[in-house]
């Protein structure tokens, strides 16, 4: 019954062909603002929100980590899919390649809750134990450098708003 909202490009098509449904909300036009979204979505209601960020969104706009960390939500985890590459674009390097830790980011913004996780199993684990937590967290999802081909999304984004904010609203009632 999570809200996921997903990163522009790869990530929400990606979303969309593994598992579509009403409560997933693909980005699809800005860059780094994923996470925020997500933050406004936590504050306004009661449901767990996750959201799936890329690494290069979170280095683009990387004060929504300290927003976070300030307004507390504890309904938020935040998965940062860091494949050192800004995937949609063609995969140029990021600094989370060579010299950034995300982890320690986030830690250093202030949010308490952080983890790495290498595979499957180390993520599920890590976003079971946040659910559970007090304040919003952080995962930090390395994964590989390239990304298989996926195909379009065939919804249009007024569709995708639409369908969103209905199911959203409907499971408030």
């Amino acid at each position: 019954d999570e809200i996921v909202v997903s990163n522009i490009g790869i990530p929400s098509k990606e979303l969309y062909h593994a598992g579509d449904r009403p409560l997933n909300f693909y980005m699809l036009g800005s860059m780094g603002l994923a996470s925020a979204i997500g933050l406004g979505l936590a504050m306004a209601q009661h449901r767990q929100v996750v959201v799936i960020d890329g690494d290069g969104s979170l280095l683009m706009n990387p004060n929504v980590l300290t927003q976070i960390a300030a307004l507390q939500p504890s309904n938020l985890t935040v998965v940062a899919m860091n494949n050192g590459a800004y995937g949609s674009t063609g995969n140029q390097e990021t600094l989370a390649c060579k010299c950034i830790d995300l982890e320690l980011m986030a830690r250093g913004h202030g949010l308490q809750y952080t983890a790495k996780a290498h595979t499957g199993e180390e993520l599920v684990a890590a976003y079971n134990k946040f659910k559970d937590e007090t304040g919003p967290g952080l995962i930090d999802m390395v994964v590989r450098p390239v990304n298989e081909p996926v195909g379009e999304i065939p919804l249009s984004p007024v569709e995708i708003k639409e369908r969103f904010m209905e199911s959203v609203l409907s499971r408030e009632a």
